[in-house]
């Protein structure tokens, strides 16, 4: 196929704008709530998170470019459209709860929708294009890590 760059840098720039958004809710909260919580003694660095988010946004995107060149092919390509967009709405909607309301307990539920949609979404792609699918699977290590990690600050704090 053809490589379209108009339609790849679109792909890219949604998930990052997901993130920016993520952003600013997350900024609120980072360096004055967020430093009086309780951690475990696995919790990245603060600045690891802005570069792995980016990167894994990057990839995120490169996968629905994957899925996007393929879309006339795609026999339920409303469900894979519609995964893939809650799957980035509940990414975002993680940080606001976790960071913007500081309900730690919600985001715990939260983020275990967030894994299941993730997985759901990888599979989905990977069955569509497999380079698209297995490019999720560090976006699912990560959530996972989040996962945990949010787990421990929930039953420190």
């Amino acid at each position: 196929m053809r490589f379209n760059p108009i339609a790849f840098v679109l792909n890219i720039f949604i998930p990052l704008a997901i993130g920016a958004l993520g952003a600013y809710f997350t900024s609120s909260s980072v360096k004055t709530w967020y430093v009086t919580l309780a951690k475990p003694s696995f919790n990245p660095p603060d600045a690891i998170f802005a570069p792995v988010w980016t990167c894994l946004y990057i990839l995120i995107g490169t996968a629905a470019y994957l899925v996007w060149q393929k879309r006339h092919t795609i026999k339920q390509l409303p469900r894979t459209i519609s995964i893939y967009f809650v799957q980035l709405i509940l990414n975002l909607m993680w940080s606001f709860i976790f960071f913007y309301t500081r309900q730690i307990n919600v985001a715990l539920f939260e983020i275990i929708f967030l894994l299941i949609a993730i997985i759901i979404n990888a599979i989905m792609f990977y069955k569509i294009d497999k380079t698209a699918g297995l490019l999720f699977v560090p976006y699912i290590l990560w959530v996972s890590f989040a996962t945990l990690l949010t787990y421990n600050i929930f039953i420190l704090n």
